[in-house]
């Protein structure tokens, strides 16, 4: 969230302890605007502002500086799916650090990464027993471009290096990652970025241009689209296709019906490697451990993160399948390539911790029990003018505003600053909800809560989202 957050202050009744909290709350907020450089944010906007500031997380809520609840609308940032305040995977994390707090796993191996990728693999779809590490999901979409070009060079095939990802869709911001990723206006300070990286339509079946009517022929449609652009660039020039199940960027799209099956079938017709993107959708987003469990498909490779530690501890996994793994395991052949912190010992031992806290507590099984309950809480605000969709999957949902439900005319970009970031950001944090108002694509708010969410915090989200959008309309 690149824009300002307002925060409400609490009314200490001590006017002498307001003073002093306040007098310390100033100096904090001076302090990080002169040193904490946040990232994707407008820095000028904290200039005669505070910066909000987050220190406490319980269950599905966070608290700020001045003792205030919030609702966790989006897990931090798509991360903490077991909740905050698990005290087990602190625990976890201390006694894993007295043990063994750092070691590479460059030619050596240690316990907890050995276990991790076992735990990994035994979940993942088909074939896909090879791990590799990384610190964060950026890192795994870098890995899985460098991974797949050599793959392709180990079989003789050295032409095929380029990539074909989905407009509007956000991969990470390393160089290869920001390439695949299809947002201009997030890329454009940083070209030229890594040549050869394509972008065909997303899933968007809202503003689909043909076929919006019919899911079914709109996802053949979609697909087909990959196949034409792997034609148009020559079959010996790509090597891979990355995609999300459900595109974070533009506001939580899913695939049709049928979508990622014609996609598998073309990848497999032109020696193409299908990577399923799941840096948010695994780890029960949409309740299963993996997403493309839960659209039916086997790729080649997975990228994951985030929820694999639920945010105590980062950690990110390039997942590959045998057939993939194969030529860099035979003679001298070697993947170069690697990070300082990769499986690192105690995001290892976390990441163990958090998915026996899935297995026990049956979250993935939750997720699915209550994702049509938190779908329809959500689509109760299609009565308001300025929501033109709701659409998602598992607890993971995008509402898409417009300004005519009719046309479905967006908002111009001088309503998009003053409504979207101007009001409706900030509205909404000081009415107590903490998710995402976004206009990558078109505008959109988003909402992803702990995997431990359930109706009664659904109908809280509701409420405000009802209240908040109804203010909005009348600003436009």
């Amino acid at each position: 969230m690149g824009n300002p957050i307002a925060m409400t202050p609490s009314s200490p009744s001590d006017s002498s302890a307001s003073s002093a909290s306040s007098a310390s709350l100033d100096a904090s907020s001076k302090t990080a605007r002169d040193h904490l450089w946040m990232h994707f944010t407008r820095m000028s906007s904290y200039e005669n502002a505070p910066v909000p500031t987050i220190v406490r997380g319980e269950g599905t809520y966070i608290y700020d500086d001045h003792g205030k609840r919030y609702i966790d609308g989006l897990s931090g940032l798509f991360v903490v799916n077991a909740g905050h305040g698990r005290h087990e995977l602190a625990e976890t994390a201390y006694k894993q650090a007295q043990e063994l707090a750092f070691f590479p796993i460059w030619s050596y191996a240690h316990p907890k990464a050995i276990e991790l990728a076992e735990r990994l693999a035994q979940y993942a779809p088909g074939d896909l027993n090879k791990v590799f590490f990384t610190t964060g999901g950026g890192e795994a979409v870098e890995t899985a471009w460098k991974l797949a070009k050599q793959y392709h060079k180990l079989n003789g095939n050295h032409t095929k290096y380029k990539v074909i990802s989905r407009a509007v869709a956000y991969h990470g911001t390393p160089q290869g990652a920001l390439s695949i990723t299809g947002l201009p206006a997030l890329k454009a300070p940083f070209e030229p970025l890594v040549p050869g990286a394509r972008k065909v339509p997303n899933t968007n079946i809202y503003r689909a241009p043909i076929h919006g009517d019919d899911p079914v022929a709109f996802g053949r449609w979609a697909a087909d689209q990959i196949e034409q652009q792997i034609l148009f660039e020559g079959p010996d020039t790509v090597a891979a296709v990355f995609l999300e199940p459900v595109q974070n960027a533009g506001g939580c799209f899913p695939p049709p019906p049928g979508y990622f099956q014609r996609v598998r079938e073309i990848c497999d017709q032109y020696d193409v490697l299908l990577v399923s993107d799941e840096v948010i959708c695994a780890f029960g987003r949409l309740g299963t451990m993996f997403a493309c469990d839960k659209f039916d498909f086997v790729p080649d490779m997975i990228t994951c993160a985030k929820g694999m530690t639920s945010g105590y501890s980062p950690i990110g996994a390039c997942i590959v399948s045998d057939r993939v793994a194969e030529p860099f395991y035979k003679g001298s052949n070697t993947f170069l390539h690697g990070y300082t912190f990769g499986g690192h010992p105690v995001s290892a031992a976390v990441g163990l911790a958090n998915l026996d806290i899935f297995e026990r507590e049956g979250l993935n099984q939750h997720v699915l029990d209550n994702e049509a309950r938190f779908f329809e809480t959500l689509s109760r605000l299609n009565d308001l003018p300025i929501v033109g969709d709701v659409r998602g999957n598992g607890y993971f949902y995008g509402i898409e505003l417009v300004k005519d439900k009719a046309t479905k005319e967006t908002f111009t970009d001088e309503e998009t600053e003053r409504v979207l970031y101007g009001f409706l950001s900030k509205e909404l944090y000081a009415s107590g909800l903490y998710c995402r108002a976004d206009d990558r694509g078109d505008p959109v708010v988003q909402l992803a809560p702990p995997l431990t969410a359930d109706a009664a915090l659904f109908d809280d989200i509701e409420a405000i989202l009802r209240s908040v959008l109804t203010e909005a309309w009348k600003k436009l």
